[in-house]
């Protein structure tokens, strides 16, 4: 029977949410040393894809044959284990930011429909529509806030949004600035 073991482990990797397809492939060693002798686990392969954020399993398939270095066939001799690798596709951090904004009271809105979009940023053709309903008229200050709602083909699970609300001020008009 097999007299020694060797294993062979799937490369693994770790990559951010992008809006393709990304992919890990290949062994993380097919060469041996054992005692002062070489050997190399020929036959086996291992990948992953994916595109959206998650995990996905490389395993390693194949048939495993192990060569001496004279180039021998010696798979008899060896218990080949495999361990599978994972390729990781992360979340993109977003951070979506409403603008602030200061005037002096005038008797009208003081509103700022603007929102920046910061983080690792939507992938092109990907992003959100807003609603910003932040509004103060009288003096003193308030958040502005807003709502999301994201575009069609941009999927809430590959990214992790948070928000942040700008202040709008109001001074009076007879503080000097």
């Amino acid at each position: 029977g097999a007299t020694q073991e060797i294993t062979v482990e799937a490369n693994s990797g770790s990559v951010k949410y992008n809006g393709g397809e990304q992919s890990v492939s290949g062994l993380k060693a097919t060469t041996f040393q054992v005692g002062d002798l070489t050997y190399t686990v020929e036959g086996l392969t291992a990948s992953a894809s994916g595109t959206d954020a998650g995990e996905y399993t490389a395993n390693v398939t194949g048939t495993p044959v192990v060569k001496d270095a004279d180039g021998n066939d010696v798979t008899s001799e060896f218990k080949v284990n495999t361990v599978d690798g994972k390729l990781a596709i992360g979340k993109r951090n977003v951070t979506l930011t409403s603008a602030g904004g200061t005037k002096v009271y005038d008797g009208t809105p003081l509103t700022n429909d603007e929102v920046t979009v910061g983080g690792d940023g939507f992938v092109d053709g990907e992003g959100a529509t807003y609603e910003v309903t932040g509004s103060r008229t009288v003096v003193g200050s308030d958040k502005n806030t807003f709502t999301y709602a994201l575009n069609e083909g941009t999927d809430a699970n590959n990214y992790a949004i948070t928000t942040s609300e700008g202040t709008l001020t109001v001074t009076s008009r007879g503080a000097t600035q």
